[in-house]
């Protein structure tokens, strides 16, 4: 079968499952319906089982499918850009400078101002995008910009530790660890409307990056001699890549893990083409979030886990064995 059909027959799968996942994710939760109440649901809108199932779990599922393929997207992008198997939406900072936003309105009192932490992250994203864009326009090589992404998320996480240790309220100092562990728990439409229009803006410019990705991937000197403008190419992803993860964070907090292994679950399947890579990467992003949410929510705790703590808990030896079948293939 041609790559096309191939990919073509993947997203179709992952939107299908898709589909069932937010269908379990709205459902099912800590409160069990009866068939009446899944009938009153459906039937008055009024009702409360009908709060419940649209105003509390459906946006909730959505928005946990919109973050997922956010990071999922960027995660992809940046595997492309830096022709880097273990690059992820944290690598460039992006991530970082976006919670040293949110974590500085959220200590400044602004949380009480409605999106004032969303713009906040976004700003932080934001600027860190900029200042990318500007060294990758004087330096080339990504290894560099790899290692300039490395300080300015070690800059970035240096800032917010100093945020906690001046931080004069322990409420706020709460709210923002409660905030860095990541989760869409209460998030309602407004939230999916925040995320959503970024979510496509960032998927339009890696669409346009996606035949530089396709270039990069066989080499620096064969995309030079490609024709295509390579310089554009990198700037429309960068600026794919920040908005997606610089989005997600603003909504959800900070979730690892699936920007870095949402790509790597569907490589075998697309060969490896960075280009025909990003679609799939994001609705397997969407997937894992949706999953891991419902996962989070059902697991039988006195208090709700974080959906970035369970990401990490169960994405990280999940990873390990991608890695370790990757390892064996790569001796053989």
């Amino acid at each position: 079968m041609s790559a096309a059909g191939t990919a073509a027959r993947l997203n179709l799968l992952l939107a299908g499952l898709i589909l069932l996942g937010l269908f379990l994710a709205i459902t099912f939760g800590e409160s069990l319906f009866g068939l009446d109440q899944y009938l009153a649901a459906m039937t008055q809108p009024g009702s409360g089982p009908a709060e419940v199932l649209w105003q509390v779990r459906a946006p909730r599922a959505v928005c946990a499918l919109a973050v997922g393929a956010a990071l999922g997207l960027s995660g992809a992008v940046m595997q492309g850009l830096l022709r880097n198997p273990l690059a992820d939406p944290g690598v460039l900072g992006v991530s970082a400078t976006a919670a040293l936003g949110a974590a500085s309105a959220i200590v400044l009192g602004a949380a009480a101002v409605p999106g004032a932490v969303e713009i906040s992250a976004l700003a932080g994203a934001g600027l860190a995008g900029l200042a990318l864009i500007l060294f990758a326009s004087r330096v080339r090589a990504p290894e560099a910009l790899i290692l300039f992404g490395v300080a300015l998320s070690s800059f970035a996480g240096a800032a917010t530790a100093l945020i906690f240790n001046l931080s004069p309220s322990p409420i706020a100092t709460a709210e923002v660890m409660s905030w860095l562990l990541g989760s869409v728990q209460n998030r309602s439409w407004i939230d999916v409307a925040w995320i959503l229009p970024a979510v496509i803006v960032s998927a339009l410019f890696a669409a346009l990056a996606a035949p530089g990705l396709r270039m990069l991937s066989l080499g620096e000197e064969t995309a030079a001699t490609s024709g295509l403008r390579m310089a554009r190419m990198r700037l429309l992803a960068l600026i794919a890549a920040a908005l997606a993860a610089g989005a997600a964070v603003a909504v959800a907090g900070v979730i690892g893990f699936v920007g870095l292994a949402a790509p790597h679950l569907v490589r075998t399947a697309m060969r490896g083409d960075p280009g025909r890579l990003l679609l799939p990467s994001a609705l397997g992003g969407g997937l894992m979030l949706v999953l891991a949410d419902l996962a989070a929510r059902m697991t039988p705790t006195d208090q709700e886990l974080k959906l970035g703590v369970f990401t990490a808990l169960v994405g990280a030896p999940l990873f390990a064995l991608i890695a370790w079948r990757a390892a064996r293939e790569w001796r053989l």
